[in-house]
């Protein structure tokens, strides 16, 4: 039997539905603010998005970003999370916070899963811990999330083993429940279930039907981009979302690639995070809407053109109006030796992350989302024929044909 479904902290303001896509435009009410639905949140595992300022975080526009329960019950610890009075206060972040309970696939090769929880061994210091559901929950209202996760039990997606893959996916209903009970504070964080079950899509609906009957106040997509074939992480994403409620926040853990993003949308998704824009930062990277322009290539040494004509970031905004901005030839200079190269590139690219959910949100408000695609397209690929066929399948599944004009 299901719990009594708990209290919701959130309200969710479905403002328009694409008339062709299962794609949806919303306002998420939160306890710290509202936030724009379709969106993409920046990663902050410790406690910090690497190489921006809270305050550089807030100005690029973002009002929720994603924590780690994890890494902040290591350190600074949940003792200290009490004593400040949560993680809103440690980092200096006035908007809202999402936390993940634990990243089990990255982390495996340190731990053992039984029924009682996750058992570790510190990467700071090789010590043996337990991390179990209620001890999840627990951390997590220290850290005082808006949005906290359910501790699950998740394997790749490529693994062959369908046993161990249905007994991950129960377990995961079964640590739902013991993350219900051990909620101390439902009516301002918000509890999301995670739907597992690999690639096999009836073990996803039979997840999602148990997720479902549990009414957390938000649902989750998990165990994807671990290394599966992009057409079958469009099937599950799509088997998921037609079983969903059509007035909860649906979101896929993981995901971050423009053109993942704007597929899973049409798909029926609202929500995504992932460390790659900040990562792919560091090593010199500039997402464009024309693709990744590697700034470490001598072939930019001269180029002093903003890293993305028309682009509205910092970066890019003032060397566009005639300004001392930043060029592509001092982001060639900087990037290799100095940290200043990494910081300017994190900022851009997660406006270019959030502009681009900011630019869907609208096109899905106007009803010409499938028209958004094409040009989205048009402009990443220069020919048709270099459209992915994983894009190209999964939206004429859902009544877009990138090929027609």
């Amino acid at each position: 039997m299901a719990p009594i479904a708990m209290p919701s902290a959130l309200s969710y303001e479905l403002l328009a539905k694409c008339s062709i896509t299962k794609a949806r435009a919303a306002t998420l009410h939160l306890p710290h603010g509202p936030v724009p639905l379709p969106i993409f949140m920046p990663v902050a595992t410790q406690a910090s998005l690497k190489g921006l300022t809270p305050e550089q975080l807030e100005d690029v526009g973002c009002r929720l970003c994603l924590n780690n329960t994890y890494h902040l019950g290591l350190k600074p610890g949940q003792a200290t999370l009490d004593a400040v009075g949560g993680a809103h206060k440690f980092q200096s972040w006035p908007h809202n916070i999402l936390t993940v309970s634990f990243q089990m696939v990255s982390l495996l090769k340190l731990a053992k899963v039984t029924e009682e929880g996750v058992r570790f061994l510190s990467p700071h210091d090789g010590t043996p811990m337990l991390l179990t559901p209620e001890h999840s929950i627990s951390l997590q209202n220290s850290i005082g999330s808006d949005i906290i996760m359910q501790l699950d039990d998740v394997i790749a997606t490529t693994s062959p083993d369908l046993a161990r893959m249905t007994e991950a996916m129960e377990r995961s209903v079964r640590w739902l429940d013991r993350c219900i009970k051990a909620h101390k504070y439902p009516e301002k964080q918000n509890l999301f279930c995670i739907i597992q079950g690999g690639l096999d899509l009836d073990l996803r609906r039979a997840c999602t039907a148990e997720m479902v009957a549990r009414d957390t106040p938000g649902i989750a997509i998990g165990g994807l981009s671990g290394g599966e074939a992009k057409d079958a992480y469009c099937k599950v994403v799509d088997t998921c979302t037609a079983l969903l409620p059509e007035k909860k926040p649906r979101y896929v853990m993981g995901v971050g690639y423009p053109e993942d993003l704007v597929v899973s949308i049409a798909l029926g998704a609202d929500m995504f995070d992932c460390v790659w824009p900040t990562r792919t930062a560091r090593f010199g990277n500039a997402i464009t809407a024309q693709g990744v322009l590697n700034l470490r290539n001598a072939a930019y040494s001269e180029d002093f053109s903003a890293i993305e004509a028309g682009c509205q970031c910092v970066c890019c905004r003032s060397q566009d109006e005639g300004g001392l901005g930043i060029t592509r030839a001092y982001i060639y200079h900087v990037t290799a030796k100095e940290t200043a190269g990494a910081h300017l590139l994190t900022m851009h690219n997660v406006h270019y992350q959030l502009n681009l959910m900011k630019l869907a949100r609208e096109a899905i408000i106007g009803d010409r989302y499938p028209a958004f695609l094409r040009e989205f397209f048009a402009e990443l690929y220069d020919e048709k024929s270099k459209y992915p066929d994983w894009a190209v399948n999964a939206l004429k599944g859902v009544g877009v044909d990138l090929l027609i004009d």
